[in-house]
């Protein structure tokens, strides 16, 4: 036996040595493999100094200038209420702008009638009754909030009754139709951009979470 064939001989059994190992160590992978454990990770630095007491509340000036009486406001609804967000208020203030805007726009406000003030409640219903009175009826489809921004903030400590003013632009399509079904104002085929600057209430510390809509403008 020539030493070509030996070499062959030796390079094939350290070869076959090397996969029995593999296999002893690895395993045999076939059909489902689960998924390795995620390695434990280290808190990072912003988790670990996310709070800092005295320091700036990006939650309060992501919003609105930090110093600002609208930023106090804000501030002291925190103290009031640890687990209020000023980020968690606005999300829900743009379901409920679509949700109020569409209610009225449909006349249904009693699905919404415990978001409104009564005051808010008594000036959208008159304009309901009367589109009703004169037999006119609004289609509308909401396409979606394309601007949101905190204007202002309030906070009386003595009521504990806070007030954030919103801004809206809404897009919608929009249409009044007679008593006939013709229409009188609007496209069906064009979007309208609408404008509100809304403003919400409640009381820190109480049960009920659900802010309500105290004034409306433009």
């Amino acid at each position: 036996m020539n030493s070509a064939v030996i070499q062959l001989l030796v390079l094939a059994g350290i070869a076959i040595f090397l996969i029995l190992r593999l296999k002893s160590v690895l395993g045999t992978r076939e059909g489902f493999e689960k998924p390795p454990l995620a390695a434990p990770q280290k808190p990072s630095a912003r988790s670990k100094f996310e709070v800092i007491e005295g320091g700036v509340d990006r939650d309060i000036t992501d919003h609105v200038p930090e110093g600002s009486p609208a930023a106090k406001a804000l501030a002291a609804m925190k103290k009031a209420e640890p687990d209020f967000s000023v980020t968690d208020f606005l999300s829900g203030a743009r379901s409920a702008y679509e949700m109020i805007l569409m209610a009225f726009e449909s006349g249904d406000l009693e699905s919404v009638r415990r978001f409104l003030s009564d005051d808010v409640y008594a000036a959208f219903a008159e304009v309901v009754e009367a589109r009703e009175k004169e037999g006119l009826k609004v289609d509308a489809n909401f396409i979606g909030v394309r601007e949101i921004g905190l204007k202002d903030a309030q906070f009386d400590e003595g009521s504990r009754l806070g007030e954030i003013t919103v801004k809206f632009v809404g897009e919608l399509t929009s249409v009044v139709r007679d008593r006939n079904g013709k229409i009188v104002e609007g496209n069906p085929n064009e979007a309208v951009r609408q404008k509100d600057i809304w403003t919400f209430a409640r009381k820190f510390g109480e049960n009920d979470p659900n802010w309500q809509l105290v004034a409306t403008g433009e």
